[in-house]
């Protein structure tokens, strides 16, 4: 999935030790508020591996397009999602249009089929 926004948070790293390999682990965190919307709305993706968070080069104010996956995991009975980036593009004006959920202003709606109207088709029912 996609999304393009503007990043209105960096929140701060975490890192740690993996237990089971001793190799050492890094998270960033950032949230991103959609542009052009009605309602815009703020989502909290993150980025993990301090290579790749270089690599985004992401700063407050840095308009986006992230790539991401979604994931769900349980821990003492609750469930958490998990919103992992794995691109992230600076090239906004190169990104595919958003997807808009209604028709675009100014277009007719098409005409729905009246449920009433009289058919030539054969009615099974039995009522």
């Amino acid at each position: 999935m996609d999304i393009t926004g503007k990043i209105i948070a960096v929140l701060e790293p975490r890192s740690g030790v993996a237990k089971a390999s001793g190799n050492p682990w890094k998270i960033q965190e950032y949230v991103l508020e959609t542009i052009g919307e009605q309602y815009p709305k703020k989502m909290m993706f993150s980025i993990f591996g301090e290579d790749k968070i270089q690599q985004a080069a992401i700063n407050i104010g840095d308009e986006v397009v992230v790539s991401f996956d979604v994931n769900a995991r349980e821990f003492n009975g609750r469930w958490y999602n998990d919103i992992r980036a794995w691109r992230v593009s600076h090239d906004v004006n190169g990104a595919a249009p958003a997807q808009q959920p209604y028709a675009p202003a100014g277009s007719a709606p098409a005409a729905a089929p009246d449920p009433f109207a009289p058919s030539n088709e054969k009615d099974d029912l039995p009522f």
